[in-house]
């Protein structure tokens, strides 16, 4: 059995675990990095980047048949579009395979006695089994193992093979015929979408009335109405059970059943900690058996064991993970001397069509925070740029603080939420004023003329702010 000394061991090769390693780096060269698994981070090889590959070959899609069907309202005339599933596969896998290759090149090139191949397992508080060949004792740990799909276990006994999670749907050679998508959360929405609109036959399956990350009433039932108006739903489907009928399984839920190719399950992720032996430190978990950290610091406990990632349960964003896993190496290098970093304004956003996006505080966040607060609220359905460009749906909700106007948070389901979402969250981290925000420029026509619509009608509320103009000059027609 060899035995390993370092200052600073770190579990995990994802976003989290190369952040953690530069930043532990700056402090110590006695670093090692213990990966059991493929190099390669969750996002590059089969979250954020595939999906996205997917989503811009269904955009692409969508696009052609709308100049074929309602946008004849631009005069525009085209047919249908004809999609090849083996070439729109081919290009998420090369795709997909060029940015792994970054991140693994990256993972390579360090030193070699920064690297250790193997699955970890705690002993106590400072000793680490990798496998059956290394015992690693470090002064510190970094915990930044990932997390994993969540799937039922009797959905994988009962649909065999043919129960697929996201990681795998970026591995086939061609598009299925059919889908049944088991989830209404943000990779199931985006996935089932994507699918629709290449073509395949899709049904999404929901245990709740929700669909997507949407907090506010009114929001989430708009987002409702636009989703099942373009795909297949079956919301309040809580006795999900499938049937495996030779290479087909058979879904049934509430009285209903149809029968499908595929069954994707996407009912979301759980932190990678079976087997970490986490029941041999003194490390404090929680009820679900995370353990209990800082987030300010990454610190658990007291401890010298740091987390960082998705592994913690909170945010599986990547930035989030990356800011994570920077805050837990540098930690982990300098301590005991342990330091607590502000966190950015947490900005999530769904790649659907419209795109969704929260920044800042959800309206159910606020509420629970007792904080006083205000909304402002904007539909896009007759606002000028969306209107001009056919794409006006949704709405915009805005929320600020009573007494000072400063902007808390935002939730939206519209065109160009990705870009609003930073704006917004940009502004929120700064602590600017909802008189802040309008006191800034805004062109015309665009779409952030509905964000400024929506500032006036939040500043109104607030008490700090004349009645709106209606149809106001500066606005322009539609704003």
């Amino acid at each position: 059995m060899k035995q390993i000394q370092v200052d600073v061991a770190i579990i995990g090769a994802g976003t989290a675990g190369m952040s953690a390693y530069r930043a532990a780096l700056a402090h110590t060269p006695s670093v090692l990095v213990i990966e059991d698994g493929p190099y390669g981070t969750t996002c590059a090889r089969v979250g954020c980047m595939p999906s996205k590959l997917l989503i811009a070959a269904a955009e692409a899609a969508h696009s052609v048949n709308r100049l074929a069907g309602h946008a004849k309202g631009f005069g525009v005339r085209a047919g249908p579009a004809q999609i090849d599933g083996v070439a729109v596969m081919q290009r998420v896998r090369e795709e997909r395979d060029r940015f792994v290759g970054f991140v693994t090149d990256a993972v390579e090139h360090w030193p070699a006695e920064h690297r250790l191949r193997g699955r970890a397992k705690f002993l106590d508080d400072q000793r680490l089994q990798i496998d059956a060949h290394s015992v690693v004792t470090a002064k510190r740990i970094v915990i930044a193992t990932g997390s994993r799909p969540n799937v039922p276990t009797e959905w994988i006994q009962t649909a065999g093979d043919r129960l697929i999670v996201n990681d795998d749907v970026f591995a086939w050679a061609d598009l299925p015929k059919s889908v049944a998508v088991l989830g209404a959360g943000v990779i199931a929405l985006e996935l089932a979408q994507a699918l629709h609109r290449l073509g395949v036959r899709v049904r999404l399956y929901g245990r709740s009335e929700r669909i997507g990350p949407l907090t506010d009433p009114a929001l989430q039932a708009l987002t409702r109405q636009i989703i099942v108006a373009e795909l297949p739903v079956q919301m309040s489907a809580k006795d999900i059970t499938l049937e495996r009928d030779d290479n087909e399984v058979i879904v049934r839920a509430a009285g209903r059943e149809a029968r499908f190719d595929w069954v994707l399950a996407a009912s979301g992720r759980q932190p990678n900690l079976q087997g970490l032996g986490l029941e041999n430190t003194g490390l404090p978990l929680d009820p679900r058996g995370v353990p209990v950290f800082d987030r300010r610091s990454g610190q658990i406990g007291v401890s010298p064991v740091f987390i960082a990632g998705d592994v913690n349960a909170e945010l599986e964003i990547l930035h989030e993970a990356a800011d994570e896993g920077r805050i837990a190496g540098d930690n982990a290098g300098r301590f005991p001397d342990v330091r607590v970093r502000p966190r950015r304004a947490p900005l999530a956003i769904v790649f659907s069509d419209p795109q969704i996006m929260i920044a800042g505080l959800s309206h159910a966040q606020l509420l629970r925070s007792g904080v006083g607060f205000e909304s402002g609220t904007v539909s896009f359905e007759d606002q000028g740029r969306s209107r001009v460009m056919l794409k006006n749906q949704g709405a915009l909700h805005l929320y600020a603080e009573r007494g000072n106007g400063r902007l808390l948070g935002a939730e939206m389901i519209g065109p160009a939420a990705e870009h609003i979402g930073h704006l917004l969250a940009w502004s929120i981290q700064r602590g600017d004023t909802v008189q802040d925000m309008l006191d800034s420029p805004f062109y015309h026509p665009v779409i952030e003329e509905g964000l400024r619509t929506a500032l006036r009608l939040l500043q109104r509320a607030l008490h700090m702010g004349p009645p709106p103009v209606e149809r106001c000059l500066d606005c322009g027609p539609g704003a």
